[in-house]
C-alpha cells in the first residue's frame, strides 16, 4: 500500500514540476522537466543499497536468524513474525522445530512445479485464486485509468481549455485528487474491507465514466461552448480519478499479494503484474486511435462498459480477505458464488 502511495506522490510531484517549468523558455523547459527525474532515481539507488533482503530469500538460503530480524521489523507483533517465519519455513522444507540461526536447506525450488500447479494442473481453489488475481489486474487497467493519467491535457483541451498553463494546472488537480484519495484508502482498507471498498470504487468509476462520455459527446456535437458541459466533464474526470484511487487502484496490489498460498505467491503476483502492465500498454497506445475511430466520448463509453463488466466480475469472483490467516484465505476460494460475510472467513 505504501508503494502505491509513494508512486502517486511522485506522479503528483512530476505534474507540479511540469507546471512550474512551463514558465521557462521552451528550449530549456522540456530539458529540465526530463532531467529533473534523475534526482529521485539517485535517491532510489542509494535506498536500495541499505534495503535488507526479503525474509523469504533469507530463509531459502538457510539464514533464519537474519530472516526473523527482518520479520520483527516489518511485522506488527513478534507473534505475527514467528507465524510468517513458520509459513516460509514450511514452504522451504525446513522443520518447524528448527530454530538455528543458520541451517542447511536441501529443498531448492526452481519454480517449475509452481508454474505447472498454477496454469496446467490447478486445483479448483488455485484456479479460482488465479482467475481472481489476473482478473483484478486486468480490469484495473482496462477501465482506462492510464488514459486519464497520461492524456488528461488532451481531454481538457477537448472540453475547451486551450491555454497550455491551464491544462497543466488542471493536470496537477488530477494528481492531487489521486494522491489524496489513495491516502484516504489507506485508512479505510482494513476498517471497511477489500470487497465492499472495491465494489463501491468500481461503481463510482462506472457512473463517472458514463457521465463523462455523455458530456464529451454533447461537447463534440455542439456548435457553441456549453459551460455546464465543460464543468461537468472536468468534475467527472476528477470524480473518476477519486473513485479509482480510493479502491480499485490500491486494493489491486494488496489483494493479489495476499490471496496466493506462500508456495505460489511469487509466481502468482508476477503473473498478475505482467497482465497489469500489458493491459496498461495496450490501453495507453490505442487511446488516440480509438478517439479518432469512435470519438473521445465513444472511447469513454467503451471504458464504462469494461468497468461495468469488472464490477460484475468482482461481485461474482472475489471473496473478502480482510483479517484472514493463510488457511482461512484458501478456504474462501474454490466456489465462485460463495462470499465471505465476515473477517474470519466464514462462508455465506
Amino acid at each position: 500500500m505504501e508503494f502505491y502511495v509513494f508512486i502517486n506522490g511522485g506522479i503528483l510531484i512530476g505534474y507540479i514540476s511540469n507546471y512550474a517549468f512551463s514558465k521557462v523558455t521552451l528550449k530549456l523547459g522540456w530539458r529540465v522537466m526530463l532531467g529533473i527525474g534523475a534526482i529521485p532515481s539517485v535517491l532510489l539507488m542509494v535506498g536500495v543499497l541499505v534495503m535488507p533482503e526479503s525474509p523469504r530469500w533469507l530463509v531459502m538460503r538457510g539464514r533464519l536468524g537474519d530472516a526473523i530480524k527482518v520479520l520483527n521489523k516489518i511485522s506488527e507483533t513478534k507473534e505475527e513474525a514467528q507465524q510468517r517465519l513458520a509459513d516460509i519455513k514450511q514452504a522451504a522444507g525446513i522443520p518447524e522445530n528448527c530454530n538455528d540461526d543458520v541451517v542447511q536447506v536441501t529443498k531448492q525450488n526452481t519454480g517449475e512445479g509452481v508454474w505447472k500447479e498454477l496454469f496446467l494442473y490447478p486445483t479448483p481453489m488455485v484456479r479460482h485464486i488465479l482467475i481472481a488475481g489476473l482478473g483484478i489486474h486486468f480490469f484495473q487497467q482496462a477501465s482506462g485509468v492510464d488514459t486519464v493519467v497520461l492524456y488528461s491535457p488532451r481531454i481538457f483541451e477537448k472540453v475547451g481549455i486551450t491555454s497550455d498553463k491551464d491544462k497543466l494546472l488542471a493536470t496537477v488537480a488530477v494528481g492531487f485528487i489521486k494522491t489524496v484519495f489513495i491516502l484516504v484508502a489507506t485508512f479505510m482498507l482494513d476498517r471497511v474491507g477489500r470487497r465492499p471498498l472495491l465494489l463501491s470504487s468500481v461503481g463510482g468509476m462506472v457512473l463517472s465514466l458514463f457521465t463523462l462520455a455523455i458530456s464529451l459527446t454533447i461537447i463534440d456535437h455542439s456548435k457553441k461552448k456549453l459551460m455546464w458541459a465543460v464543468g461537468l466533464s472536468i468534475t467527472m474526470v476528477l470524480s473518476y480519478v477519486a473513485t479509482f484511487s480510493i479502491g480499485a487502484g490500491p486494493i489491486t496490489g494488496v489483494y493479489n499479494s495476499e490471496i496466493y498460498p506462500l508456495r505460489l505467491r511469487a509466481q502468482g503476483v508476477a503473473a498478475g503484474v505482467m497482465v497489469n502492465r500489458i493491459t496498461s500498454g495496450v490501453i495507453s497506445m490505442t487511446f488516440l486511435s480509438l478517439t479518432k475511430a469512435i470519438t473521445i466520448g465513444g472511447a469513454f463509453f467503451l471504458y464504462c462498459g469494461i468497468a461495468t463488466a469488472g464490477w460484475i466480475f468482482f461481485y461474482i469472483v472475489l471473496p473478502e480477505t480482510r483479517g484472514k490467516t493463510l488457511e482461512e484465505m484458501e478456504g474462501s476460494f474454490g466456489k465462485f458464488w460463495a462470499k465471505s460475510d465476515n473477517a474470519n472467513g466464514q462462508m455465506a
